[in-house]
């Protein structure tokens, strides 16, 4: 079982997890906004101004899935309170720095941070709230931290016409405070059905894993698919990943069960998630770039521009959790279709309006789609290990996200601009992930087959059953 406090103890944990996403997402909206004035600021190309979005993305992937577990065997509030430090402290350091290599060391570092904070939040919410309201309360807390979309766009234009990117790195410590006495009141809850001792070679392996993958998705495009560096980073994480997995089947208590794998809904709402969010960070990473590019706005004026797609993203949230769990593989399926048509609208919109129009309802198809994902594989798992499968899951959106990077990153030219032939073909591969994962959907609702009675069934429904 789960240790977890209720009342006022649940209502200071939806804050805090409400903060925290407000944060994050604050943070990547106005932070992309503010990328072609860093490349000006700091002289560097577009593809060098990649590395300030993929270093984060690159820490965050390779930590979560452990983080989650570590959250649950040692109190999700006490991870999410460390991670909200280390994230303040690293942007405290991106403010300051005077180079592109400290920049991205920090962002590394606030990956780090991000990784602990995600993980653990929605673990912590997803024991803070009794079963019947649990999807309701994470859309809320999804849609109150997307409340960010609408602001981010303008404070990251804003801040970055009439001061510097700089501020944009700053206003996240005062959040990051706000989140982390938020999270002080909050009730405490750790899995206590486990030992309180870390699976130190399946954390270690898995981090491995992950980062030689994270690596290989960021990297692959720019070394070739087929060369000695690709090849090597590929045997890294594929090695590492079967020491893993050999590791975690002998192992008593395993940092991660691979009986959730065993869960189809869970694994395909997962991998449909990734596809969901590779397409999300292409259209954050190439709008604004465009709205400055092709359609000649100021750092303001896209920031204006974009308060109606990011105001369509916040109302994603509650809308997600208002979606029966039985209900989501079709619900995600539909919204993912609905991306696809708005994607292949947006690249051939003809005026910026049009354009707007079909980025709008892009951003509230994928924002409905990644809502689900967080909502829909909490549902499907023991509140116990909810900070395990969020990690998982977490984990996989994550470096799939490095994907959308390197989709997008071309559509930078060296002023950090954005030519219209680039843009469109990156909204058109953004289209192409969201088809992959309706493709996906559609087919695990055709595919439903009985689960087995052996004995390793017995222990997935075991493992998944709440």
């Amino acid at each position: 079982m789960t240790t977890a406090s209720g009342g006022s103890a649940g209502r200071w944990a939806l804050a805090a997890v409400s903060a925290t996403v407000f944060r994050v997402q604050l943070d990547a909206f106005a932070l992309n906004l503010a990328l072609p004035g860093i490349g000006r600021d700091l002289g560097v190309a577009g593809g060098g101004l990649q590395w300030v979005v993929s270093g984060y993305l690159l820490a965050a992937g390779a930590l979560m899935a452990g983080a989650g577990r570590l959250g649950d065997l040692y109190g999700r509030r006490r991870l999410l309170t460390a991670g909200l430090v280390v994230f303040g402290v690293a942007s405290l350091v991106c403010a300051l720095a005077p180079s592109l290599p400290v920049l991205v060391g920090a962002r590394v570092v606030q990956g780090a941070g991000g990784a602990m904070t995600m993980p653990a939040g929605l673990a912590l919410l997803t024991n803070a709230c009794p079963p019947g309201a649990r999807a309701r309360v994470m859309g809320r807390a999804l849609g109150i931290g997307g409340v960010a979309t609408v602001c981010g766009p303008y404070v990251g234009g804003a801040l970055t016409e009439a001061v510097s990117w700089r501020a944009v790195c700053w206003l996240n410590v005062p959040l990051a405070l706000v989140a982390v006495v938020c999270a002080a009141r909050a009730g405490e809850s750790r899995d206590t059905t486990a030992p309180a001792s870390v699976d130190a070679a399946g954390l270690v392996t898995a981090t491995g894993a992950l980062a030689a993958l994270a690596v290989l998705v960021d990297r692959g495009p720019l070394w070739g698919w087929v060369s000695g560096r690709s090849a090597v980073a590929l045997a890294l994480a594929v090695g590492l990943g079967v020491v893993f997995m050999r590791h975690e089947r002998a192992t008593a208590h395993p940092l991660v069960d691979l009986a959730l794998f065993g869960n189809r809904r869970f694994v395909a709402l997962t991998a449909a998630g990734a596809a969901a969010n590779a397409a999300t960070v292409v259209v954050l990473f190439v709008v604004p770039l465009a709205l400055q590019g092709q359609w000649r706005l100021s750092a303001m004026g896209a920031g204006v521009a974009f308060l109606a797609p990011a105001g369509a993203m916040a109302l994603a949230g509650p809308l997600a959790g208002r979606i029966r769990t039985a209900d989501a593989v079709r619900a995600m399926a539909g919204a993912l279709v609905l991306g696809v048509v708005a994607l292949v609208g947006a690249a051939t919109a003809p005026t910026l309006p049009v354009f707007l129009v079909a980025v709008t309802g892009c951003v509230a198809a994928l924002g409905v789609a990644g809502a689900l994902t967080l909502i829909a594989t909490q549902a499907v798992v023991r509140p116990e290990r909810a900070g395990e499968a969020s990690g998982v899951t977490k984990t996989v959106i994550t470096t799939a996200a490095g994907l959308g990077v390197a989709l997008s990153g071309p559509a930078a030219d060296a002023h950090g601009a954005a030519t219209a032939a680039a843009v469109d073909a990156a909204l058109m591969a953004a289209g192409g992930c969201c088809l992959a994962g309706a493709v996906l959907l559609v087919i695990t609702l055709l595919t439903r087959i009985r689960p087995g009675c052996g004995p390793r069934a017995r222990r997935r429904h075991a493992f998944l059953q709440k």
